[in-house]
């Protein structure tokens, strides 16, 4: 996935490495982390070329990605991540030619210092901008980058305030762990409410749509929850600790009940609330 942890705004003695992503662990929540883009992708207008150029910033393992070429086949797709691992298995999956006479292809690179090198029908993200402060400051150059009428849009959680990441955050700056992992679970914070997003977009004279859902989704399984940061909130965590499985199994342990106590199990499984925000910029096309 993108991440630029080194800009996160924490102590620089603090400062965690780029976290270790595990394609295999992502997507063990494939549906449910899948639904938000597929409601995304449903409110993206269609765009000003054929075939459309698209840019998709911080692609994972591509499989939201392919879902781009479902809708626009004739497109020329890249996909754009930080992660080798992702990027491996976006390419070994899905990058070659599509059923329209389209392309996707998967490139390196860094969210928070990507610059278009060509004009773009559509840039959109998915699940991405959370790991980047500072990404409202690209929205003008990477808007400029759009041809007209093209369209920037993104999905992002607004759940910083949840207990799986208020839990997170505590434990990290708990005495047994400060030394190591102080700042690790403050990772959202830096994202606007919907409000101020859309207030960013108007200033750069887009037609915007933005908007919030909350997701109460159903987990199932032992300790479901964590299992679920696995895959995210915690991959800044478990990089840190590293090779030192007593540590990393202790802290686990320890969050593992806290989440337990939060999150009690039902009869049908351990209800997890996710709140996502949700954003569509159109640019303004040329006057016939």
């Amino acid at each position: 996935m993108y991440s630029d942890t080194a800009r996160a705004g924490i102590p620089t003695a603090t400062a965690p490495s780029t976290p270790t992503w595990d394609p295999r662990q992502y997507l063990r929540h494939a549906g449910h982390r899948t639904r938000p883009f597929l409601d995304l992708l449903t409110r993206i207008p269609e765009l000003p070329s054929r075939p459309a150029r698209i840019a998709d910033l911080g692609c994972g393992p591509g499989n939201v990605t392919a879902l781009l070429a479902g809708r626009w086949p004739e497109a020329r797709i890249t996909g754009f991540d930080l992660s080798p691992d992702m990027l491996h298995r976006a390419t070994a999956e899905y990058a070659g030619p599509t059923a329209g006479g389209g392309s996707l292809e998967f490139r390196h690179g860094d969210l928070a210092a990507w610059l278009p090198e060509e004009p773009y029908d559509l840039i959109v993200s998915n699940a991405a901008l959370q790991w980047v402060p500072g990404h409202p400051g690209s929205f003008g150059a990477w808007i400029n980058a759009l041809r007209p009428g093209g369209t920037f849009a993104f999905q992002v959680p607004g759940n910083s305030g949840a207990p799986s990441h208020a839990l997170l955050a505590e434990l990290c700056d708990a005495p047994r762990w400060r030394a190591r992992l102080a700042g690790h679970g403050a990772r959202y914070t830096h994202l606007l409410e919907p409000a101020e997003y859309l207030a960013r977009f108007t200033e750069l004279g887009c037609a915007a749509d933005v908007w919030e859902t909350t997701y109460h989704q159903l987990l199932q399984g032992p300790d479901p929850v964590l299992d679920w940061v696995k895959g995210t909130a915690l991959r800044p965590v478990l990089t840190e600790l590293g090779d030192d499985r007593e540590a990393a199994d202790a802290f686990l342990a320890e969050y593992r009940d806290r989440l337990c106590e939060a999150y009690p199990a039902g009869p049908r499984g351990t209800v997890f609330p996710f709140r996502r925000i949700f954003a569509v910029a159109r640019k303004e096309a040329r006057p016939c």
